[in-house]
């Protein structure tokens, strides 16, 4: 017997909770199913409760599902997710499993996949993000046509977490001792990363009507990155869109020792912050000014995301709580802020260590 219980989620996601309960058990069984509305959610539940009681056997081909899916998927989804989803595909998911059936795809055609994919070097975690591509088209597959889902038990690789190199104390004083002497629009937005923590994109789609100097407050409510299209004149473009996710939307208090910086080179509304014209400065533009900077001051080459990391780190030195801290930095929960933000030097670590006593 099974019963049901819909909720949205704080990460804007719906989640459908599915009970069980058989006769002769004291526990009741859930099994939770997820979907960006309420109605996808449902739908993945039913195909679980409510099985078909045949299933159809079909020619339709990976390939001819992949299209059918990406074109149902377009419309609710970002420009930039769809263009991931594609890249994925045409890249590893059709030249491998494109001919075979949907009704007969097994578990070792995925797994020779994933074994494909790691003689070429690729990490664990972009694999798995491949397979769940994967395994979400098959589901679409099971709810709209009846097909049997043969992979749904397979093991997945195991998502490692990426380990991010960041600057060190004495290497950030070096930094912020550049930018205190350089002044200009480059050094003015690794300012503003480094005491906001947006990221990259939100701060190359960052105007002056964005920063509220008298309220002393930045808003970010859009970001831009470069993506393919299908367009054989121009293999790729650059979109400015909506932020990473809901939480991503916010409004960030400024620090005073950033408003002498943003005072200096305030520019006019329309105007983008780095470029301080109409045009925008494109991330990987950025990402290389970063670098040259880094190389001209001698200093070790990191991401320009780790600017981000270091202000985490060091908003946690200095006691925010880190519901405050996931909030300005837009997550959709604290788990992510200390999973993946939170770095602790060795000397903080042996000056906490030191603080222990032996207690008889």
């Amino acid at each position: 017997m099974y019963n049901r219980s819909a909720y949205r989620r704080k990460d804007g996601r719906w989640e459908v909770r599915v009970y069980t309960h058989e006769k002769g058990e004291n526990k009741r069984k859930y099994r939770s199913f997820y979907g960006k509305t309420k109605e996808s959610a449902e739908l993945k539940a039913k195909m679980f409760t409510e099985p078909p009681e045949e299933y159809t056997v079909t020619e339709m081909t990976v390939t001819e599902l992949a299209e059918e899916y990406i074109t149902v998927k377009t419309p609710l989804l970002k420009a930039s997710t769809v263009s991931n989803y594609k890249m994925k595909l045409e890249t590893h998911i059709i030249p491998a499993l494109g001919r075979i059936e949907c009704c007969s795809l097994k578990p070792q055609n995925v797994y020779d996949l994933m074994n494909t994919m790691r003689d070429k070097g690729l990490s664990e975690r972009y694999i798995s993000d491949v397979i769940v591509l994967l395994k979400s088209m098959v589901r679409y597959a099971g709810c709209a046509y009846s097909i049997k889902n043969n992979i749904s038990g397979i093991i997945m690789p195991k998502r490692m977490k990426p380990e991010i190199k960041i600057l060190s104390e004495r290497e950030q004083m070096q930094l912020k001792s550049y930018i205190d002497r350089n002044p200009s629009l480059t050094t003015l937005g690794i300012s503003i990363s480094l005491y906001t923590g947006i990221r990259i994109g939100e701060l190359c789609a960052l105007q002056w009507k964005d920063i509220d100097l008298e309220k002393r407050t930045l808003t970010v409510s859009k970001t831009i990155q470069r993506i393919q299209t299908n367009d054989c004149n121009k293999r790729t473009k650059l979109v400015i869109t909506e932020p990473k996710s809901q939480s991503s939307a916010r409004t960030i208090p400024i620090p005073e020792c950033l408003m002498e910086k943003l005072i200096a080179f305030a520019g006019r509304a329309d105007n983008y912050v780095l470029s301080g014209t109409i045009k925008p400065v494109e991330p990987r533009t950025m990402q290389n000014r970063f670098a040259r900077i880094l190389k001209n001051v001698n200093l070790p080459s990191v991401h320009y995301h780790s600017l981000r990391h270091v202000m985490a780190s060091k908003c946690i030195a200095l006691g925010f709580d880190v519901k405050t801290l996931s909030e300005i930095l837009g997550h959709n929960s604290v788990e992510i802020t200390l999973n993946r933000y939170v770095h602790s030097s060795l000397d903080r670590k042996k000056e906490f260590m030191d603080k222990l006593t032996w207690v008889a």
